[in-house]
């Protein structure tokens, strides 16, 4: 089983690396999917990338990764509800599909949470 889990703790915290490094290289481009009632636009974009990028340091290194990745979960379901919602409803199909990728790997998250210790 610790093979499962170690290799799940990869499997989780590189891609969430790169996205995190997505939010750099293509900030402005993206922030566009940044509601326009939340200002801050592409602040919100950076914000989240360094958030990405430190949750997944965290888990990588297994220092507060417990935490790490309970915030990871809350980040991704934020997205879910704040920038693929409406498109999903929409029929938008990219966004749907954004939708159930961020909601399966905020489960990941909280499984691999499962596994920390406090």
């Amino acid at each position: 089983m610790d093979a499962f889990i170690k290799s799940g703790k990869y499997l989780l915290a590189i891609p969430m690396a790169i996205f995190g490094l997505f939010h750099f290289i293509s900030g402005p481009a993206m922030a566009g999917m940044v509601p326009p009632a939340i200002p801050g636009g592409v602040l919100w974009v950076y914000l989240t990338g360094i958030a990405l990028v430190a949750a997944s340091m965290a888990i990588l290194l297994d220092k507060m990764a417990k935490l790490a990745s309970v915030l990871l979960a809350v980040l991704l379901l934020v997205f879910v509800l704040v920038v693929h919602l409406k498109g999903a409803m929409a029929g938008d199909q990219a966004a749907t599909a954004s939708l159930l990728k961020d909601i399966a790997i905020a489960g990941g998250a909280l499984v691999f949470a499962g596994t920390r210790k406090s």
